[in-house]
Formats: C-alpha cells, sequence, structure tokens
C-alpha cells in the first residue's frame, strides 16, 4: 500500500489506522471480522508497517477508540471486511478525508453508496461484478486452542420460593464466564424435534455435550449427563441449603460442587482448572463406575409386584455405600 493521494498532516509520515465494523459503536463484533482483521495485521507486521486499530469501546473498552482519534495522526485508512454501505462508513470519509482510503475484503451492496464510492481503492471480496475472492478470515493466523465449555442453567424451578438462587448463579456464571480464555456454549436440554434450533432426541443433545471440554450448570441433569459423557461438570446448586444438585453430586461422588451461596470466581476458577486437567480423568472413571451402579429402576419391577404398602421407600445404595 501506497501513501499516494494522502494529504499533508499525518504525524509520522504515513501511519495506518484499521478499521471496520467492528470499530464502530453501533456496529457489531463479529469472529469472522476480526480474524479478517488479523490477516491484515499479518501482512502489515510482514511489510514493516506502522497501523493502529480503532475499537468499538462496547467491545474493547481499553483499546483505541474511534471517536477518540484525532485523523490528522494518520495518513491511510482502511476498512476491513463485512458489507460497505451506510452513513457510518460515509461519515469515515468526511473526517478522514485528507487520508487515502482503502477497503479490503468488504462486499460491496451499492457501487453508487458514497459509502463505497468514497474509497480511493477497494479490493472487494463480491458484488463488484467481477469473480468473487475468498474471505480474508480462510488465511488468517491460527492462534491457540482453547477450552471448549457448555453452559447449562435454569431460570425456572419456581417450586423453592425463597430458596431460590437461580439468578444469583446465573450473573455471577455470566459474568466470571466473561473473563475466562475459553469458549462458552450455551446449551438448552429441552427437546423438540419441531425446532430446528433445539435437539430433537436425547441422544443429539449428548451428541453435544461429548464434544465439549467441561460443563458449568445448576441443572441436575447437566450433572448427570456431563458425566455420562465423561464431561467433568462444574455443578452449582443454586437452591440455598442445597436440593437435588447437591444430591445428586453426592450419589455421583462428584466433589466439584458449589453451594449458590457460595458462588464465586474463585471457587469457579479452582474447579475449572481442576476439571480440564484431572477431572479429565475422573470423569471418565466416574462414567465406567455409573454404567455399573445400582439405580431405582432396579427395584421397580419388585416394588410393582408387591402388596401396595405405601409410603416411601428408603434410598437404593449408592456408589462407594
Amino acid at each position: 500500500m501506497t501513501s499516494d493521494g494522502a494529504g499533508d498532516g499525518a504525524s509520522d509520515g504515513g501511519r495506518t489506522l484499521l478499521t471496520g465494523w467492528f470499530s464502530l459503536v453501533e456496529g457489531e463484533v463479529t469472529a469472522g471480522d476480526v480474524l479478517a482483521l488479523d490477516r491484515v495485521r499479518q501482512v502489515l507486521d510482514a511489510a514493516g508497517t506502522s497501523y493502529d486499530v480503532a475499537w468499538s469501546p462496547r467491545f474493547e473498552p481499553r483499546g483505541r477508540a474511534l471517536d477518540g482519534i484525532r485523523p490528522e495522526d494518520y495518513a491511510l485508512l482502511v476498512f476491513v471486511c463485512g458489507p460497505v454501505h451506510g452513513p457510518r462508513i460515509a461519515e469515515l470519509h468526511e473526517r478522514f478525508a485528507h487520508c487515502r482510503r482503502v477497503a479490503v475484503g468488504v462486499s460491496a451492496i451499492n457501487r453508487g453508496d458514497p459509502a463505497l464510492t468514497g474509497f480511493h481503492d477497494v479490493l472487494a471480496r463480491d458484488g463488484t461484478g467481477g469473480q468473487p475472492t475468498a474471505d480474508l478470515s480462510l488465511r488468517a493466523p491460527r492462534g491457540p486452542a482453547t477450552p471448549v465449555v457448555g453452559v447449562l442453567l435454569t431460570s425456572g424451578q419456581r417450586e423453592y420460593g425463597d430458596a431460590r438462587l437461580h439468578d444469583v448463579v446465573a450473573d455471577t456464571v455470566r459474568d466470571w464466564l466473561a473473563g475466562k480464555d475459553c469458549a462458552p456454549v450455551v446449551l438448552e436440554s429441552r427437546l423438540d424435534a419441531r425446532d430446528g434450533l433445539l435437539c430433537g432426541t436425547a441422544e443429539q443433545f449428548q451428541s453435544v455435550v461429548e464434544r465439549l471440554d467441561a460443563v458449568v450448570t445448576d441443572r441436575l441433569h447437566g450433572l448427570a449427563l456431563a458425566l455420562r459423557g465423561g464431561v467433568p461438570p462444574i455443578a452449582i446448586d443454586p437452591v440455598r441449603g442445597g436440593a437435588k444438585v447437591s444430591a445428586q453430586a453426592r450419589a455421583c461422588r462428584w466433589p466439584a460442587l458449589v453451594p449458590g451461596e457460595r458462588v464465586d470466581a474463585r471457587r469457579l476458577d479452582v474447579w475449572l482448572t481442576w476439571c480440564l486437567d484431572r477431572g479429565r480423568v475422573a470423569a471418565r472413571r466416574r462414567r465406567e463406575e455409573l454404567i455399573g451402579a445400582p439405580d431405582r429402576a432396579d427395584e421397580l419391577v419388585a416394588v410393582l409386584r408387591a402388596p401396595d404398602a405405601g409410603g416411601m421407600s428408603s434410598p437404593a445404595p449408592g456408589l462407594g455405600s
């Protein structure tokens, strides 16, 4: 990229500002956009070109916000990825009128749109009438893989009344995950064969769980189905004083249990570290034990054939009893 056409006033003789929808407060930041940005950064780094990145403060509060940037500090502006249209991009042309402006890896929606025509050069991926080109994200440098953590929470269970801590648990887990380097996968265990965005069978749901590295859940079946798949869960009991989640953790002899009254980032950190290390082996071992352990269904036929005695029978023998 040359600085031909850039006006006077760039403080270091040609510094470049990288922008995109990830720079706009009202824009959204997608994984594809960020990977496309990483590809552009890779190219500029190899060329020895100095640059800054403008970030939306909603996504990166510590980044360089577009509204706080002095246009005169730059000679070149690059807009990376996404569709080029609308007044917000057109405003960039006005504000950075002295800069040479280039769009790269973008979609041209309307060739007469000032947002598009305001660029000196457009290296489009599609929309120009020519042969489309591969998206920049495809050649972006690959960073290290991160753990994939399933998140299965409930906001229901009104039957627990004033003992409910579900909202506290959900808020704590959400805030905690926001600071973790992991890929959260929001799980929904409700089945509906008519809704293409939900699992239609239990086997489909179990297939999702088995591909995870860990699970964070305040649901009994979140705990049970994670162990059934050999995946270590962090079980949080969302009922003050403990209820069915704690009981199931005891029945399965699973240690990664956090009472709702004591849930905090520190405890979740400890258990996630354990789950991603020794917990992997523990979950697989527990899975094998549970498959062969007795459960209450073993007693059902005898109870059905017995005279009607009424009442509640005593608990069945559990693991390790």
